[in-house]
């Protein structure tokens, strides 16, 4: 896996362990490294994580994509859990649905380092 990029990231994002791997206006790629503060107790890793991977991703590919004097929140998250997160890490990859004018939307995908499906984690982001 690639190396981290030296990316400012959100306090609590750097907080929790989040790695940016990737950024550009299509795509972003980031890293959840793993320890026990990640569990939900019972040797899974709390689904709040993984919502907080997909959430930072696909807020740092609607920040990539403003104009000027533009800020960004968002409006809406839906997540899909289809697998239990365990591992050193999870990988999660946000890549755009929409890029309008008022609204972005961005699917994230989270997976294992072996890259089974953990998650899909749709999200809208108003921008302001």
């Amino acid at each position: 896996m690639a190396e981290p990029l030296r990316y400012g990231l959100p306090a609590f994002a750097e907080h929790v362990g989040i790695e940016i791997l990737e950024a550009d206006t299509e795509h972003v790629v980031g890293r959840l490294v793993l320890g026990p503060q990640h569990s939900n107790g019972r040797d899974r890793v709390h689904d709040g994580a993984i919502m907080t991977l997909a959430d930072t991703l696909g807020a740092i590919a609607t920040v990539l994509n403003l104009q000027p004097e533009t800020v960004t929140t968002t409006i809406e998250s839906k997540t899909n859990f289809l697998a239990a997160g365990r591992g050193a890490y999870l990988v999660g990859e946000a890549t755009p649905l929409h890029v309008g004018r008022r609204t972005m939307v961005w699917q994230t995908r989270v997976t294992t380092i072996e890259g089974k499906l953990v998650a899909i984690v749709m999200q809208t982001q108003l921008l302001l």
